[in-house]
């Protein structure tokens, strides 16, 4: 039983569950649990519900969003769904004294459409699509809210879209999920559907300095809804810890009116098509001149997806043991970490060579070999051909096309994009995106050593940020499309003289960085030039 006057103290029930379940558990259930701050917070969103009756937590828990509110409301009425027994089991023991509480073990998901509330309030669980049922669950969606949504959306966006179904004329919805959707692809469909409802009043974000998702990698952002007809404004606040939440109940108490001016926006004037960091996040880019989409310059595609890593790849030593020949393994960088500088060159790769590392990958496919058929029949007995990724190839243990990249990048990142020129002209993994030049007319073709030479500037990193995706701790996140949309300067509008200063001074950070030398203020001499024709 909980003693609703002393639990706004600490995460006390969360802690003691932490200590007595595994991790493992908890993350196949996605449980991170809401710190009590940010719980207080969402919770007197709903409050300002005058006829706040009727509240619904669609992720039960062990409750930290109904016990604030019973906190401050002792007479509502409050329904919550969870799916995990042992911690369904745990909740009922704290909750079997509040009667006014009724908790289902149940898959939110799939029940309870018909009902409507006053408030919703929720932290769901973060699945990617390949976690949880997408399919059948994705139907529920389109055939309920008549709309239709990206196979890739993450559940977490799901349950907020349901959530919002389900508010009473004048309901109120608070969810914390991560901000990831507000800046992917599968989030466009998510954003038109918050726009189309006319629900949606404030975003939070929570920038990047402390998770608050215990040890989970990601960003936080507090949704707050409402349907109520009262603006048709949507404002943006950032926020840099817990401790910041004291503004943003000031603009709580003072709804509808807009206290603070900054980042307010009609729904109108929302794009969902577009990266929502435009309307929270200042713009690099806005101060550059003859900006262009990389993709006029080249096309990224990631790296090569094995499905098993562990299964598929080589070392000098591994392929001694199960006797495969040379012939039936690929050239490849494996782990980003084994790329030390800018350029990856083929004595880097005899170094991982020598060195043992895993520098190959199975390529078996139309292989006349019985030291391969042997090989994959220990896969077969491993169930490495019924993998997500593997079931879904003919045959199983097929490559996919990816010819070796002339430029990679790296995919997660804390100090900017790290590009390396592949000179050893080898396949990569998905550590690394592929980056493949394009001819950029009938009569010209991109400069490698040109675009090569702007991709290590600091000016290329700056602009190429307004489109990453940031998780926690300050980690950075770019998917292929990420890139293929972001910008870069125009490098086809420099003369042939500018051009060549830069190529010069590149060729000099080359001879450097390969004789182990550090070419210091090369790059900034060539960021400079950049500046100098690109800066408005």
């Amino acid at each position: 039983m909980i003693d609703l006057k002393i639990h706004l103290q600490d995460n006390y029930i969360e802690n003691e569950y932490c200590k007595q379940t595994s991790l493992e558990h908890r993350k196949n259930f996605a449980q991170f649990f809401t710190p009590l701050p940010v719980a207080d917070l969402m919770s007197k969103w709903l409050l300002g519900n005058a006829n706040l009756k009727t509240v619904l937590e669609p992720a039960f828990g062990l409750g930290v969003f109904s016990r604030t509110l019973l906190a401050y409301k002792k007479d509502i009425e409050i329904k919550g769904f969870e799916v995990d027994k042992i911690i369904f089991e745990n909740a009922k023991q704290y909750f079997e004294n509040i009667k006014n509480t009724n908790i289902i073990l149940q898959d939110y998901m799939y029940n309870d459409w018909k009902n409507k509330y006053d408030g919703i309030i929720c932290n769901p669980p973060y699945f990617k699509f390949h976690d949880y049922d997408n399919k059948n669950i994705l139907k529920e969606i389109e055939t309920n809210l008549k709309c239709k949504l990206n196979g890739f959306t993450n559940l977490y966006t799901l349950f907020l879209l349901k959530s919002i179904h389900q508010l009473k004329e004048n309901g109120r919805c608070a969810y914390i999920i991560p901000s990831e959707f507000l800046n992917s692809d599968y989030g466009k469909l998510v954003k038109t559907y918050l726009l189309k409802s006319k629900t949606l009043r404030h975003i939070i974000v929570i920038d990047f300095e402390k998770n608050v998702f215990d040890d989970a990698l990601t960003t936080a952002s507090i949704i707050l809804c409402a349907n109520d007809n009262l603006t048709d404004k949507v404002q943006f606040t950032n926020i840099k810890s817990l401790y910041d939440l004291s503004e943003i109940e000031i603009l709580i108490a003072d709804y509808p009116k807009n206290l603070n001016k900054k980042q307010i926006y009609n729904f109108i004037d929302l794009n969902p098509e577009i990266k929502w960091k435009t309307y929270y996040q200042k713009q690099n880019g806005i101060k550059f001149k003859n900006l262009v989409p990389f993709s006029n310059y080249a096309k990224v595609v990631r790296g090569i997806a094995t499905g098993s890593n562990n299964y598929f790849t080589f070392n000098q030593s591994k392929a001694k043991i199960y006797s495969i020949n040379k012939k039936c393994l690929l050239p490849c960088i494996c782990k980003a970490i084994d790329a030390k500088t800018s350029f990856f060159t083929d004595n880097d790769f005899e170094n991982l060579k020598r060195n043992d590392k895993n520098i190959f990958l199975l390529n078996a496919q139309n292989h006349q070999d019985e030291n391969i058929e042997k090989y994959l029949k220990i896969g077969e007995e491993e169930g490495v051909n019924k993998k997500f990724l593997t079931s879904r190839r003919n045959p199983w243990y097929s490559l996919e096309n990816r010819p070796p990249a002339p430029i990679w990048v790296s995919v997660f990142n804390r100090n900017g994009l790290r590009f390396i020129r592949n000179e050893a002209n080898i396949s990569n993994l998905t550590s690394f995106h592929c980056i493949y030049p394009k001819q950029n007319n009938l009569f010209s073709k991109t400069d490698i050593d040109l675009l090569f030479a702007y991709l290590l500037t600091d000016t290329a990193k700056e602009i190429f940020e307004d489109n990453c995706r940031e998780y926690g701790n300050g980690l950075q996140k770019f998917e292929p499309n990420d890139l293929n949309k972001g910008y870069i300067v125009d490098l086809w509008t420099l003369n042939e003289q500018t051009k060549n200063k830069i190529l010069t001074l590149y060729k000099r950070y080359r001879e450097e960085t390969l004789k182990n030398n550090t070419p210091v203020g090369i790059i900034k001499k060539i960021d400079e030039i950049i500046i100098k024709n690109y800066v408005t």
